[in-house]
């Protein structure tokens, strides 16, 4: 077999091949046999039809193309291999000449990885947000712990803002009633915002028994976006009780015994809430600073599939989990249709650039995935899955996405390099170390630019 490599411009290469006839023999070999599996002759047992038989009744060139299908994988992973080239995604094929008994050429062209190089990062300099953490931060930490202990005891009188009323609802859409338009007995706190939109001002200052009817478009169910008639009945209304701050709430809400030693605790989570903040903010901010030094083209087949596939999970995965559409989410968004295209496109350049980068930096540096890394590395996408390690890893391993995993991982080490390296100070001017933080937080970081998508490599 001949191969040439013939560059198209960056990211896309064309390879010629030649491949001489007798190399097709094992091809055209598994091709008598598969057809004498489908076919029945008169006078022949199935499968022992004579070649000639064959080419007599189907015709050789029936032979030739599933002999060609068969071949011709191989022999393009063999130009691949020699040509040293990474390609992306499937090639395009054209088969340029086929003499029975002589010669097949055929050309394909395929999108590669570009050849980058990586830039000079150790001047990345960039500013992040202080660590500061107020009395007011801790107080309102402790405020929302007291809520969580809030008791309700019932009232004989009209509900006001910040009641719990048990409601009965009836929504209409031109006057019929939805099929699941109907909710008994459903608890709502008045002024929450977690219920339907209008629905604080109707039940206001209705007591047990009352009822009031007002307008509001639907977030979910069979009319979701429509604008409802609904109907509401309250029918019990309780006062919630917040219980009193001191040291007995302490014991109550948690394992200290004093509000003082409560409120230290808070204060110290709070600051480590807002050093992963911090951390997570230079991670991204460094990334940005290290994807502009660098120059990366980007395949115009791969960014079309990237943009397609961000569309896809997100009209078809999240809002539909939301029971929203896209026009709906755009309209929420206050975003066009050309706004909203344009942002994607963005994000896909963005997330394809930071996979060829840092996976160029992995290669350079030499940086390895080492098992307890990974492992780490999936109890935690397991966590945000909302599934358990065992069922994740099930998942994984079914799917084929191990090297998903294993790319995440090594592109996170790669960044926590390149942040390692760079200059982080905050607003106060203090200089921020960030040489202990954990690696897994940055292949977080990354995760959320890249996106779902991987960019995958097929030879």
């Amino acid at each position: 077999m001949k191969s040439a490599v013939e560059t198209l411009n960056p990211t896309r290469v064309r390879l010629t091949v030649e491949v001489p006839f007798e190399e097709l023999k094992d091809s055209l070999d598994a091709a008598y046999k598969k057809i004498n599996q489908q076919v029945t002759v008169k006078g022949f047992r199935k499968g022992k039809i004579p070649a000639r038989v064959i080419d007599q009744r189907f015709g050789r060139g029936a032979v030739l193309e599933e002999a060609v299908n068969d071949a011709l994988p191989k022999f393009y992973t063999e130009a691949v291999n020699e040509a040293e080239v990474n390609p992306l995604g499937q090639p395009e094929v054209d088969i340029t000449e086929l003499k029975d008994g002589e010669v097949l050429a055929f050309t394909a062209e395929v999108d590669v990885r570009p050849a980058i190089e990586i830039p000079d990062y150790s001047g990345i300099e960039v500013e992040v947000d202080a660590v500061e953490v107020t009395d007011e931060d801790v107080e309102k930490s402790v405020e929302q712990l007291r809520e969580r202990f809030a008791s309700t005891n019932p009232v004989e009188r009209a509900a006001a803002e910040g009641d719990v009323v048990t409601v009965d609802l009836t929504a209409k859409v031109d006057g019929e009633v939805l099929p699941d338009g109907v909710a008994d007995g459903v608890s709502y706190t008045i002024g929450s915002g977690e219920l339907l939109d209008g629905i604080d001002a109707a039940v206001t200052g209705l007591e047990a028994g009352g009822e009031a009817t007002f307008a509001s478009e639907l977030k979910g169910g069979s009319a979701a976006g429509k604008e409802a008639e609904v109907t509401v009945k309250v029918t019990t209304v309780a006062a919630r009780e917040l219980p009193e701050l001191d040291d007995e709430f302490a014991q109550m809400a948690s394992e200290f015994d004093t509000l003082d030693e409560l409120k230290a605790d808070s204060r110290k989570r709070l600051e480590n809430m807002k050093q992963f903040d911090q951390a997570t903010q230079a991670q991204e901010r460094v990334l940005e600073k290290f994807l502009e030094l660098a120059e990366i083209p980007v395949p115009e087949k791969l960014l079309e599939e990237e943009v397609n596939t961000r569309k896809h999970n997100l009209e078809h995965h999240q809002l539909g989990q939301m029971g929203l559409s896209l026009e709906k989410y755009l309209e929420l968004q206050g975003k066009t249709v050309e706004e909203f295209e344009a942002e994607t496109k963005e994000q896909a350049v963005k997330g394809i650039k930071t996979q060829f980068l840092l996976d160029e930096l992995v290669s350079q540096e030499k940086l390895n995935v080492e098992q307890e890394e990974l492992t780490e590395h999936l109890f935690r996408r397991a966590a945000s899955s909302g599934m358990s390690p065992d069922q994740f890893a099930q998942a994984v391993v079914q799917g084929g996405q191990v090297p998903m995993l294993v790319g995440e991982v090594a592109r996170g080490k790669a960044l926590a390099v390149v942040v390692e390296a760079a200059k982080v100070v905050d607003t106060n001017g203090e200089v921020v170390d960030l040489s202990d933080e954990d690696e897994d937080q940055a292949a977080e970081t990354v995760e959320a630019v890249t996106g779902e998508a991987e960019v995958s490599e097929e030879k």
